[in-house]
């Protein structure tokens, strides 16, 4: 029988937020007389031929390190990885001082609504297309939890619906009271969410999700509009792979966080039989190399290789 409890003793390892922070600027005199084709400034060289990421074994690394392969104008570059607070660490540090920078980055994500940032176009297609998070649950909750299934079936939202609550969150609010307020000044998204269910008396729901930002806020947002139907919540942080296992084995009652179908298509490979897919509940969530607007840059080809 799957051990729930061990592995939530496997999560301290995601958990980390080193906040190591690589420099990436250049003095005037370099900026002036760096330059590329086309009379461009020569990011490459400033930033030392280096794409600032997050974990090792994260699909946007893991995609940045083949762009590097792939793209001639990337010949020479290094993906270096930290984590995902040292990447926002950095990019804030850059866009205060105006610097060149270029990291892994993904949407939904609370730095697109606290600075102004641009994806660079990606012709080769090595970051694939748009995903979408999906909702999971076990099999069996329609008929045991019929208001729970049909709550979790009909949430859906925006990316600046949830962008808005992670940037909340980042400027620290506590996620269960980002999401409260969220709530509070959504309340007709809420009640679609709703709509057709009955409040219950303390039926007990367990919702599972991996320790991202997306994830942390949208399980909150989700297991708040649950107590206020009435249920008694429980929210498990997990990894990637414990989290579908726990649901396909039907230990927990779902979660929101099934990102498809790049960055967990395996894991739904090996799990899709044994559990149910509620869809979508966002759209044109979205991975790929991410610098400021300032940056004269707009293509991935742009930049130029080492020499």
């Amino acid at each position: 029988m799957f051990n729930l409890n061990l592995k939530r003793l496997g999560i301290a390892a995601g958990l980390s937020l080193t906040l190591v922070a690589a420099g990436c600027g250049s003095s005037e005199e370099d900026s002036s007389n760096a330059s590329g084709g086309e009379g461009e400034a020569n990011y490459g060289e400033q930033l030392d031929y280096t794409i600032t990421g997050i974990e090792a074994g994260a699909g946007v690394v893991a995609a940045s390190q083949k762009a590097v392969e792939e793209y001639d104008s990337l010949a020479g570059w290094e993906v270096s990885t930290s984590s995902s607070g040292a990447m926002a660490t950095a990019l804030g540090d850059a866009i205060e001082n105006e610097e060149p920078i270029v990291v892994t980055g993904w949407s939904p994500h609370w730095k697109f609504e606290k600075y102004d940032l641009k994806y660079l176009k990606d012709p080769k297609g090595v970051f694939g297309e748009a995903e979408k998070i999906k909702t999971m649950v076990r099999k069996g909750l329609e008929e045991d939890k019929p208001n729970a299934y049909k709550i979790l079936d009909q949430f859906k939202w925006s990316s600046k619906d949830i962008q808005s609550v992670m940037l909340n969150i980042n400027e620290g609010t506590a996620p269960e009271e980002a999401a409260k307020a969220w709530i509070k000044e959504n309340q007709d998204k809420v009640s679609s969410w709703t709509k057709g269910t009955e409040k219950v008396d303390g039926t007990s729901v367990e919702l599972v999700y991996v320790n991202w930002d997306t994830e942390i806020a949208s399980t909150n947002v989700v297991a708040e509009v649950l107590k206020q139907q009435g249920f008694n919540v429980t929210i498990t942080p997990l990894n990637n792979g414990p989290m579908w296992e726990a649901v396909a084995e039907g230990e927990v009652t779902g979660m929101v966080a099934a990102w498809l179908p790049g960055t967990h298509g395996d894991l739904y490979a090996e799990y899709k039989d044994s559990l149910v897919d509620l869809g979508p509940n966002l759209k044109g969530a979205k991975i790929g190399l991410v610098v400021p607007a300032y940056m004269d840059v707009e293509s991935i080809k742009d930049l130029q290789p080492k020499e």
